[in-house]
């Protein structure tokens, strides 16, 4: 190769000069930089305005017009002639720039990479680890030092890591995630993400590290508040007003809000429930109330059994079913019993007070061990039922008689609901009047209405059968009254009767004594239906003040 070939491969402006100074071949690079074309055998000098040789760095700075070089001086092998490569100033300014840029853009990336949570450390192909920040020291115990220079086949024999993803990346030419335990026994997930060059070759791997244990306990923290929000909700949903139905079921008065407050806390807790209180109060209705607003309503069924509507040679049967050719007269296939039927859900026990005492023995083996054993059978079965009971009778003074075993009472009486008749809570009585007059007004499909006085006459009135009675009457009145508005003069003659002696003496008393009795008993009436004096002022046709007055002499308050 001759010196113009060597030249011409220079990738910078290049020259070669004489020990004189003259000029014996130059590349296209240095023909290009200069304003005035170089004649082969002149003087360097001539081509340029300024030419000064800097002895202490061995550098020559030249210039010609508007441009300025600096040329570092070589040697050709064999040949006593000088080779000068030089680059324009601007063009050195310019790589200076970049430089500096490129210095800022690495800080920028490493402060970056510091300053994530999770643990980042970047591989070559080979895994050898090129860089890597402060966060791997928090997940692993180890010095992010240590692993500059490491290579992952190192890492996962000392054990710091179980499996590598970065020879996955290089092989599969793609993102790959594993889940694992490090050395300190902590889940962590390794994300290794390949970078390409221009080319699409795979040059770098960064490898992310994010410790799950933090991530989990969060997440169950997270689930804690949830949890804990949930129940301050509900907390705050049972102290609030309830509305005056809730799905058809009547609950205005006070004592009713209590009863079906304390249902919302209790329905998902599987203990045995006792509800109380005399017949047709709707002991069936809390019962089922609780069933559907349970758990146990997604897989179960609610079933009622009345104990004392079912003979007790059949409600043995009735319970706990029967195995084939169990006695004369049973299925071939055999029947199960409801407790068999209920099972995953409810079974409403009505008027448990009539359950035989052979019976009793039987319900309570399945409140202790939670199985039954079929009439005939000779291997019990497990069920999954919870017990709501009801009744109107005594169960204490009965245990006390011997009609009633002590320890199933006990056993039922976890979670005792008494609900007062109808006449404890007149509040409902108005609600229910109305409920119960739609009801059979869309079911015969009339349109009937009640007369103010008889609204009234309802109000007052006991009702010894509470809501059965109630109901009953209202759909009687609807079917028998040939009007569309229902009077006193259509009630019943038993209730005719009532009406009139209702708020009359029982024996003579004095005129005096009588009339206090009968503002008293309306005075009483009206302080359980209105909320304020002035209201009650209203109906009566009397001042406020008077009713006032009126109140404090007979010790009565209004319910607000």
């Amino acid at each position: 190769m001759n010196f113009n070939d060597i030249v011409e491969s220079i990738p910078l402006p290049a020259v070669v000069i004489s020990k004189d100074e003259k000029v014996i071949s130059y590349n296209h690079l240095m023909e290009a930089s200069l304003e005035e074309v170089m004649e082969t055998g002149e003087s360097i000098r001539n081509a340029f305005l300024r030419w000064e040789t800097n002895t202490s760095s061995e550098m020559i700075m030249a210039e010609s017009g508007k441009k300025r070089f600096i040329f570092i001086e070589g040697s050709l092998t064999g040949s006593s002639d000088r080779l000068l490569i030089g680059k324009e100033t601007s063009e050195l300014s310019a790589l200076k720039n970049e430089n500096k840029e490129l210095k800022n853009l690495t800080h920028e990336l490493d402060a970056i990479i510091e300053s994530s949570y999770d643990g980042i450390y970047i591989t070559d192909t080979k895994g050898v680890t090129w860089k890597t920040n402060s966060a791997i020291e928090r997940i692993t115990g180890i010095p992010k030092e240590y692993y500059i220079g490491k290579s992952v086949d190192a890492l996962v024999k000392r054990g710091i890591l179980k499996k590598s993803v970065t020879h996955k990346v290089v092989k599969q030419r793609r993102t790959v995630s594993v889940v694992q335990d490090n050395f300190a026994g902590k889940e962590i997930l390794i994300t290794g993400t390949p970078v390409f060059n221009e080319d699409g070759v795979i040059e770098k791997v960064v490898t992310n590290i994010r410790d799950l244990s933090d991530l989990n306990a969060l997440q169950t923290e997270l689930e804690k508040m949830n949890q804990l929000n949930n129940k301050y909700k509900k907390e705050l949903a049972l102290l609030k007003n309830k509305p005056d139905r809730l799905d058809g079921i009547v609950i205005n008065s006070e004592h009713m809000k209590m009863i079906y407050n304390t249902a919302d806390r209790i329905v998902d807790i599987d203990a045995t429930v006792l509800l109380l209180g005399e017949t047709g109060v709707g002991k069936d209705v809390l019962g089922k109330y609780i069933f559907t607003n349970s758990m146990r309503s997604r897989e179960g069924e609610f079933i009622k059994i009345n104990c004392g509507a079912i003979p007790p040679d059949l409600l043995e049967s009735e319970l706990f079913g029967y195995e084939s050719g169990a006695f004369t007269g049973a299925s071939r296939q055999g029947k199960p019993g409801m407790f068999e039927i209920a099972d995953k859900g409810v079974l409403f026990l009505d008027e448990i007070g009539e359950l035989p005492l052979q019976l009793q023995v039987k319900l309570l083996r399945v409140l202790q061990e939670n199985e039954i054993q079929r009439i005939g059978g000779t291997k019990p079965k497990k069920v999954d039922v919870r017990i709501i009971a009801a009744t109107n009778r005594n169960l204490k003074e009965m245990v006390t008689k011997g009609d009633f075993r002590e320890d199933l009472y006990y056993r039922l009486n976890v979670l005792p609901i008494f609900i007062p008749p109808l006449k404890d809570r007149r509040d409902d009585i108005l609600p229910l009047i109305q409920t119960f007059l739609n009801q059979a007004n869309e079911k015969y499909h009339m349109s009937k209405l009640l007369d103010g006085k008889l609204k009234d006459f309802l109000f007052t009135y006991d009702w010894p059968g509470n809501l059965r009675e109630l109901s009953n009457l209202i759909e009687r009145l609807v079917v028998i009254t040939p009007d569309d508005a229902i009077k006193m003069d259509n009630l019943p003659s038993e209730y005719r009767e009532s009406s009139e002696t209702i708020i009359g003496p029982s024996s003579i008393v004095s005129l005096k004594e009588a009339t206090e009795m009968a503002e008293v008993k309306v005075l009483g009436l009206a302080v359980e239906k209105y909320k304020n004096t002035y209201d009650i002022a209203k109906a009566l046709d009397s001042s406020q003040p008077t009713i006032v007055r009126k109140l404090k002499k007979y010790n009565l308050m209004v319910k607000r």
